[in-house]
């Protein structure tokens, strides 16, 4: 141990040990007993043991006298406590490893005020190898390599966790993708029925009208058979005869007579059969027509569509208002959403700077257009998303299905794109412009459009 009275100071320091050797108090040599330390290796410890030693150095090289402080350590001891550490480490571990007279002034000093910093059996395992690196205990390499081998565990650890995080958010990516391709097989299926359904009715019907071709058929064949019959029947009575030749001959123009008949017949079965297919067709078309009717009567009855003007409408000192709105809520957007045939306008580098600004614009791009596809498939909504093409040097690839990406032109703003797919849609389509510019807005919404800000559209785009 060292001796807590003043050492005398060498001129030249030529008796200082080798780096990483014990520090003994004076009078020490080589006849003293016990275990000899390993060397160690000042530079290289461990970070956190590292930190720890200059921390400690760097707390003593401030009170110490100038003769204890290595001449090219001084520089540090002149700054602040708070930076020692920090930007004179390096230094200062070299001035500990070099240098025994200043390795025992700072131990002097630690015993004298922070005699708790020099425990080897703290239960920090880091102070614990501080402390002992410091007084040169036999365990200081063994408690150095515990600290690292802490470290390296720990880092595995923190690997390990990550890692496993990142195969739980897999797992909950395939298991989405996997419900949306049950949901895509559950549609196809329901579409393979109803066409196959529609086949065995129009087989039925092919049955029925080869039913009917076969029974003109048959009495064409029958009619042609009659006359074959005559004509022999004529033949063969001719020359014994000749009286009634006159009788048979209008017997044969009879029959023949009946044979066209029955051919004018068959024919008029054919024809029969393409006015009875002209005749579904009609009523197929009348039966949209009743549908379309429908839909436009829902629609005025949701206010979407302006009704046809009235006397009343002439009255002067009020008016209907418009029909475009803000949308505040999620919910009114989702109820907008349940619409028939709605269009959703999105200004797009409008919601993402909203939602994820720290991302690049091609990454906020990718990010946005993959939330609205996944909002396409549910609600089945029209979707157009409108980005400023002015730093856009390529075209990306097509979008997801059912979402349409629009570029502005060079010197055309998104804003006025906006605007024109607005003013483009027919009276009485629903239309909802995600925006949070309101000069767009109050644009948008003179046109009759719902304009919803782009928070609330990432908050329904967060439930997708």
């Amino acid at each position: 141990m060292l001796s807590s009275s003043a050492h005398p100071e060498p001129p030249e320091e030529p008796s200082e040990p080798a780096p990483g050797e014990p520090v003994g108090a004076p009078g020490e040599g080589e006849a003293a007993s016990g275990p000899v330390a390993e060397p160690v290796d000042w530079l290289g410890l461990p970070e956190p043991v590292r930190e720890r030693v200059a921390e400690l150095a760097a707390a003593a090289v401030g009170k110490l006298s100038g003769e204890d402080v290595p001449r090219q350590l001084r520089p540090v001891a002149r700054f602040a406590p708070a930076k020692r550490a920090k930007l004179g480490g390096t230094a200062l571990l070299t001035a500990l490893r070099d240098s025994a007279r200043f390795r025992t002034a700072v131990l002097e000093w630690l015993r004298g005020h922070r005699v708790d910093a020099l425990n080897p059996n703290d239960d920090d395992p880091v102070a614990a190898a501080a402390a002992a690196v410091l007084l040169g205990e036999s365990s200081a390499s063994s408690r150095v390599r515990l600290v690292a081998r802490n470290a390296e565990e720990a880092t595995l650890r923190a690997e390990r966790d990550a890692a496993v995080a990142r195969v739980r958010r897999l797992e909950a990516e395939v298991d989405r993708l996997r419900a949306e391709l049950e949901d895509a097989q559950d549609r196809v299926e329901r579409s393979r029925t109803e066409r196959e359904d529609e086949l065995v009715r129009l087989r039925g019907r092919l049955r029925e009208q080869g039913v009917v071709v076969r029974r003109a058929k048959d009495i064409a064949d029958e009619a042609v058979a009659a006359r074959e019959r005559a004509e022999a029947e004529r033949d063969g009575e001719i020359r014994a005869m000749t009286v009634r030749m006159e009788r048979e001959r209008q017997k044969t123009e009879s029959e023949r007579a009946r044979a066209e008949r029955a051919v004018a017949e068959a024919e008029a079965a054919r024809q029969s059969a393409r006015e009875a297919r002209a005749a579904d067709e009609v009523r197929l078309t009348t039966l949209l027509d009743t549908i379309s009717g429908a839909v436009d009567g829902l629609r005025r009855d949701l206010l979407v569509e302006s009704s046809p003007r009235r006397p009343a409408d002439t009255v002067a000192g009020a008016s209907p208002g418009r029909r475009g709105g803000r949308v505040s809520e999620p919910t009114a957007l989702d109820t907008l959403l349940q619409l028939p045939n709605v269009h959703v306008v999105v200004d797009g580098y409008n919601v993402t700077k909203t939602g994820y600004p720290e991302l690049a614009l091609v990454e906020q791009r990718q990010r946005l257009v993959r939330q609205l596809g996944a909002l396409a498939s549910r609600t089945r909504a029209e979707i157009t998303v409108v980005f400023d093409g002015a730093d856009v040097t390529s075209i990306p690839a097509a979008g997801p299905r059912g979402v349409r990406v629009l570029f502005s032109d060079p010197g055309v703003l998104a804003d006025d794109v906006i605007r024109s797919l607005v003013r483009s849609e027919p009276q009485g389509r629903p239309v909802v412009v995600a925006t949070s510019d309101q000069a767009v807005v109050t644009s948008v919404c003179a046109s009759g459009a719902h304009a919803v800000p782009a928070a609330v559209l990432l908050t329904r785009l967060g439930r997708v």
